[in-house]
């Protein structure tokens, strides 16, 4: 479904991604582990458009979208939840929701998500007509990621989707990654919470210094004694 091949990416003259390759199959739930600054963002970045790579190739279902705009990525079936949830604050999370849909053009269809988005966060539902802004981190969150579901996405790259928030939340926002998996979403994941995300996850890369210095199932990784060291606090 995407294959990464030898991406090399900079900002100005650093350079945050060094010959990274990997592979995403169709249904699958692929994580990236690593310390921050290590290039998992820019990575995400650079697969939906925001960045581009100076050297290698980005393919999906075939064909290369390295480089490509944002928005036209986004009308291929990808979409992209980033770190620190970015939702516009001075709208209502229904706002926000449509503006997720943006490019679509059949109204029964994003009927239909909207409900499906509402059933997936019910809290969500609650505070439709609440100002995004007010929202509590959680909450936030679930409204980047029902956003980004909006616009019916085939591939989901999830940045840091636990970033501040409280265990038990953790474990609910997790719940409903498998649950948006379950419905036929690939997702790559980016996750600081190396447990959480091994726990999910089929496959993984380990990212250390823009580079892939590690790849296997998520079972091997999580066996890992190098993995275990440096991500899984030693256990």
């Amino acid at each position: 479904m995407l294959k990464v091949e030898s991406i090399d990416v900079f900002y100005g003259n650093i350079q945050a991604l060094k010959g990274v390759s990997l592979e995403v199959q169709e249904g699958e739930i692929v994580t990236l582990i690593g310390a921050n600054g290590a290039g998992k963002s820019t990575l995400l970045k650079t697969i939906s458009g925001l960045l581009k790579p100076k050297h290698g190739d980005i393919l999906y279902e075939g064909q290369s979208i390295a480089g490509k705009a944002a928005q036209m990525i986004v009308k291929q079936g990808i979409s992209h939840v980033p770190e620190g949830r970015r939702i516009f604050a001075n709208m209502t999370v229904e706002e926000n929701l449509e503006l997720g849909a943006f490019l679509r053009k059949d109204k029964d269809g994003i009927r239909q998500d909207f409900e499906k988005v509402y059933q997936l966060f019910p809290r969500l539902h609650e505070r439709r007509k609440q100002l995004a802004g007010t929202l509590s981190g959680g909450e936030q969150q679930m409204l980047a990621m029902g956003r980004a579901l909006m616009a019916r996405p085939r591939l989901l790259l999830l940045d840091e989707p636990s970033m501040g928030l409280a265990p038990l939340l953790v474990k609910t926002i997790f719940r409903i990654i498998e649950e948006i998996n379950s419905f036929g979403t690939t997702i790559l994941l980016v996750e600081q919470n190396a447990n959480m995300a091994l726990s999910v996850a089929d496959r993984a890369y380990v990212i250390e210094s823009g580079r892939v210095v590690l790849s296997g199932s998520a079972e091997e990784l999580n066996a890992s004694e190098q993995v275990k060291m440096a991500y899984l606090g030693g256990h």
